[in-house]
Parts: structure tokens; C-alpha cells; sequence
């Protein structure tokens, strides 16, 4: 091949590139996207991250509409056909009023009613607002992925059936179950439960409401990874409570499902390999919600708009035991690989506060 014939070659295919990746620019004047329907995303975007998210905060919202894309999804049933749900269809706000009475829904109702203005507000399908909501919600903490977002979810035409939603106290048996009846391999589910790092209870014990799950609830790192192997011992805990297991942390909430998880001789190793692995972490965890974010829907009829959802800001820390605590408190469950060697927080032993309401 002559030198001329390459450079020619070179120079066409930049060209073609070029034509494909040409943005078009939106009619705000201000932005530009690759395709013109992902316009229509921006001025949702400004809303709320100034008007939800309190102008870009990983607070309450944030981890109730991350929340909230898990519920909306997982009501969905591969073997059930068309009595299975529409999946990520935004049924749990359309029939809200069904949905939200499932008991596996407890709670989920808050924040469906505070996302209700932003829906009627801006032309977009319940399904699209919620996934959108809670990817542009997960860009506002540190170390988190940046999501995908397809746009293009059809109007939910039926509730979800009920039962389909996981809870803290079933069985891994159960769990592991639900999701593959959803097409998810046991990796993919304990991808899934990084979400936990940022997220907090508030009715699984209504007594201590914004209970997090792990100290530092406001940042997308490996902690809950860490802290939920710890021995559940060293304090006392409220106790007494379906779906909660004593955590050594005071303030901390663990979550029966959680610890069983991360015992699970088919699981432990899973949950183990994120303890000081962030990269890891984001990566599945953001695989795993692109495929969550789609239960139900023919991608080839969606529009790809992940651009348009914020980089979030990165985090570079490390794992790290909290005060008082070290290797030795760890309840080994992996049986192949040890657990790793980790520094731990200087000083006295401190209590997790709760996350505020906004």
C-alpha cells in the first residue's frame, strides 16, 4: 500500500468519524448534543440538580432516587411474560397509588410524591424521569461511575406485580432467585449493592430514621464493602428489627441481606474483591445499572443519551478500618483469597451520624 493511498485512507476514515460524531446544537443556545432528542434533557437537568438535589448535593434525594430506579425496575418477571411487569416503565409513580403499598415499597412513596412537579413540569415518560433522576442524582457523589441514560421508555400501561421487589430479610436463596429471574448473575447482583454506599433507612427501623450503612454515606467508595464484614459485636445495637443486624458502629445501620451476602459461600469473594478496589467498584456497578435501567425495553428503540448526564467528582482515598478497629475484627467468609491489609482511622472510637433530611 503506497504511503499516498494510506494518508488518503487516514483521511477519509477521520471524515466519516468526524460526520458521525458531529453534534447538533440544541435549542438553548447553550448546549449541543450528538442527537437532537438528548436537548430536551438539559433544562430537566438544571432543574433538578438546583431544585431536587439541592444545587448538586449526594444528600437524602439523591440516595432516595437511586433507590427509587432499583424499585421501579426489579418489578419485572422473565418467566412470568406479559404478567411480569414492564420493568424500568416508571409504573411504581404512574400507579403509585398500587406500587406504593407493596411492603417492599415502604417508604418509596416520599420520594415518588417529590418527583412528581419535576414530571409534570418537563415532557418526559415516569420511566425515563426516574432512571434519568437518579443517574444525574448519583453524579453529585464523589467516586461514583457516570451512568449510562437510555432515553425513550414507553408510558407504563400496568402496575408491576407485587412480591417482586428483594427485602432485607429474605434468604440469599431468595435473592440470588429474584435476580436471575430477571437475568442477573450473583456478580451482577453484589455489583448492584454498591448503591449501599451511598444510602441510608429510614423505615426499616422507624425509630432511627436516616440510619446509613456505612460512614461515610455522602461518598461512593468500598466502605460498605469493609464495614459490613466487621464483627456486628462491639456496640449495642437496637436489635429486634426484620432485616437489621447489629452493626459495631453506633449510628450504623446493617442490613440482614447484606450480611448474608457477604457470608454466602457463593457471594463472599464477590463482595470481597471491592473492599479498596473503587475502580472496580464503579466499573460493575455502573454495568450493572445499564442493564437494570432497561428491564423490559428494546434498547435498538432508545436513544443513547449518556452524555448528558454530569461527571461525577472523583475520590482517590482509601478504604480505611474506623477508629478502633483493624484487620482483626474482620469475619473472614472468603475462603480463597484474604481479606486485605488496610490502615485504620487515628483516634477515639466515634458514632455514624445520621443523614439529614432535606
Amino acid at each position: 500500500m503506497s504511503f499516498k493511498y494510506l494518508a488518503a485512507l487516514v483521511a477519509l476514515t477521520a471524515t466519516a468519524n468526524a460526520a458521525i460524531t458531529r453534534r447538533v446544537a440544541c435549542p438553548d443556545g447553550i448546549n449541543t448534543a450528538t442527537n437532537a432528542a438528548c436537548c430536551a434533557l438539559f433544562p430537566i437537568l438544571d432543574d433538578i440538580q438546583t431544585n431536587l438535589f439541592d444545587g448538586g448535593e449526594c444528600g437524602e434525594e439523591t440516595h432516595e432516587s437511586l433507590r427509587l430506579t432499583f424499585h421501579d425496575a426489579i418489578g419485572f418477571s422473565l418467566s412470568k411474560g406479559p404478567a411480569g411487569g414492564g420493568g424500568a416503565d416508571g409504573s411504581i409513580s404512574t400507579f403509585s397509588d398500587i406500587e406504593t403499598n407493596f411492603h417492599a415499597n415502604n417508604g418509596v412513596d416520599e420520594i415518588v410524591e417529590e418527583q412528581r412537579p419535576f414530571l409534570a413540569k418537563h415532557n418526559i415518560t415516569a420511566g425515563d424521569f426516574i432512571q434519568f433522576a437518579g443517574a444525574v442524582g448519583l453524579s453529585n457523589c464523589p467516586g461514583a461511575p457516570q451512568l449510562d441514560f437510555m432515553f425513550g421508555r414507553p408510558t407504563a400501561t400496568a402496575p408491576a406485580p407485587d412480591l417482586t421487589v428483594p427485602e432485607p430479610f429474605d434468604t440469599v436463596d431468595s435473592i440470588l432467585s429474584r435476580f436471575a429471574d430477571v437475568g442477573f448473575t450473583p456478580a451482577e447482583v453484589i455489583a448492584l449493592l454498591a448503591s449501599h454506599t451511598v444510602a441510608a433507612a429510614d423505615h426499616v427501623d422507624p425509630t432511627i430514621p436516616g440510619t446509613p450503612f456505612d460512614s461515610t454515606p455522602f461518598t461512593f467508595d468500598t466502605q460498605v464493602f469493609l464495614e459490613v464484614q466487621l464483627r456486628g459485636t462491639l456496640f449495642p445495637g437496637t436489635g429486634g428489627n426484620q432485616g437489621e443486624v447489629e452493626s459495631p458502629l453506633r449510628g450504623e445501620m446493617r442490613l440482614q441481606s447484606d450480611h448474608d451476602l457477604a457470608r454466602d459461600s457463593r457471594t463472599a469473594c464477590l463482595w470481597q474483591a471491592n473492599v479498596n478496589q473503587q475502580a472496580h467498584m464503579a466499573s460493575t456497578f455502573k454495568a450493572a445499572m445499564a442493564k437494570l435501567a432497561v428491564l423490559g425495553h428494546d434498547v435498538s428503540n432508545m436513544v443513547d443519551c449518556s452524555e448528558v448526564i454530569p461527571v461525577p467528582p472523583p475520590f482517590t482515598g482509601a478504604a480505611i478500618f474506623p477508629a478502633g478497629l483493624s484487620n482483626a475484627d474482620i469475619e473472614q467468609a472468603c475462603a480463597t483469597t484474604a481479606f486485605p491489609t488496610l490502615q485504620s482511622a487515628p483516634g477515639p472510637v466515634t458514632s455514624v451520624a445520621p443523614v439529614p433530611p432535606s
